[in-house]
């Protein structure tokens, strides 16, 4: 056989290795963790709801149920995730946290927008004050929630609720931006208005500035892996 489909064969089988561990590993992280975090961006979009409904300090206060649930229930939630993950690793699960969460909202959305679409204007309303903050904004918005959230599950992990509870109504009542929230704000919202471009941007912004928020501490402070 010569050299040169020698050369051929040894970079199909290094490809074919690498694709075939990488499709494994997201196969058991989809098995393993995808559930959990559809789960558990229904429980942040109950909180959605009934922040929609009650709004001012006591739809955000009430609105802490649903985190109170993700994190009794240990359920992946990329706000509750993003801060704890390892420096080398872990990426694959975030990813997948994030997507299950988005998922978990727009199969909420969709049924409470049929059920209840009284909902749909409130909800319209946060995603028009979003676009008309833009992507900047709303990225430093998120920073803020991030850093709130990460603080306040932390705390929850070694039994003290006290932050959780608080945690959910400041950062509501401050305008800061959830990503996980928002996906269920903007789903639930008229298709006409989730469909315009500008609003991946301002997610995507939301997403990020999240993950810096949500890491803040380790960066600063604590420089842990």
């Amino acid at each position: 056989m010569c050299k040169g489909k020698q050369k051929y064969l040894y970079k199909y089988k290094i490809i074919s290795i690498i694709f075939l561990t990488f499709a494994n590993v997201m196969k058991e992280l989809f098995r393993n963790i995808f559930p959990s975090a559809v789960l558990a961006g229904l429980c942040i979009s109950i909180g959605c709801i009934v922040n929609l409904r009650v709004g001012g300090v006591a739809g955000a206060v009430l609105f802490a149920f649903g985190l109170t649930t993700v994190v009794y229930y240990g359920l992946k939630l990329y706000t509750g995730t993003a801060g704890f993950i390892r420096r080398n690793g872990d990426w694959g699960m975030l990813t997948v946290t994030l997507l299950g969460n988005i998922v978990g909202c727009l199969l909420t959305a969709l049924a409470a927008s049929y059920a209840s679409p009284d909902i749909i204007e409130p909800a319209a309303n946060i995603l028009a004050g979003r676009l008309a903050k833009g992507w900047a904004a709303c990225f430093l918005l998120a920073i803020g929630c991030g850093f709130i959230m990460t603080t306040a599950v932390q705390f929850a992990r070694q039994g003290k609720m006290l932050a959780l509870l608080l945690g959910v109504p400041v950062f509501i009542l401050c305008g800061f931006a959830h990503s996980i929230a928002d996906a269920f704000y903007f789903l639930a919202s008229p298709w006409e208005q989730t469909a315009q471009a500008e609003v991946a941007g301002v997610y995507v912004a939301e997403v990020i500035g999240n993950f810096v928020g949500c890491n803040l501490y380790r960066w600063t402070i604590c420089n842990k892996d």
